[in-house]
């Protein structure tokens, strides 16, 4: 869950947006208007969510008040979003698991507490919506990404290379 797929045509959006909760909102308009120029078959709904958590953990979890980067890019087959934050802090792969053993615990025992919470979940939602996620150091702290393709897509595909740093 490391490496993000790489664009064979380098047909890209990126914006720095603000340390501040405005940037979900402008996160969400730059996918959906790059999923719009691209006619993309990917599902606007769960790509805007996605990116919307993204930012978001990006916001609340990082130590400093630097911008956010935001990366839209087109795959062949759908697109990769990447958030860049500069908290040196990696995501670890348990954290990722931790999602995961939480949608199990969640789908088999309930809680109408748990249900009521709300943060927590945005890496288990990255993980059930999107075709591909991972997250990896960068020079300046890290990069979260999730890929997504076409809405009829069910199963997601082989975990793709690494990208070179930008």
């Amino acid at each position: 869950m490391n490496g993000a797929p790489r664009s064979p045509d380098n047909t890209s959006w990126h914006i720095e947006l603000p340390h501040s909760p405005p940037a979900a909102p402008i996160a969400r308009a730059v996918v959906r208007n790059a999923l719009i120029e691209l006619d993309s078959p990917v599902d606007s709904g769960t790509a805007e969510l996605l990116v919307c958590e993204l930012v978001t953990n990006a916001i609340e979890h990082t130590a400093t008040d630097a911008a956010v980067s935001l990366s839209v890019t087109a795959l062949p087959d759908g697109v990769l979003v990447e958030v860049r934050d500069r908290d040196p802090r990696p995501l670890e792969a348990g954290q990722w698991g931790r999602a995961a053993a939480q949608a199990v615990h969640d789908a088999v025992e309930p809680d109408d507490l748990d249900e009521l919470r709300e943060d927590g979940r945005g890496l288990q939602l990255i993980q059930m919506l999107s075709s591909a996620c991972g997250s990896r150091a960068t020079r300046h702290g890290k990069a979260v990404w999730f890929t997504l393709g076409p809405e009829s897509e069910e199963t997601p595909g082989p975990a793709p290379e690494p990208p070179a740093d930008r």
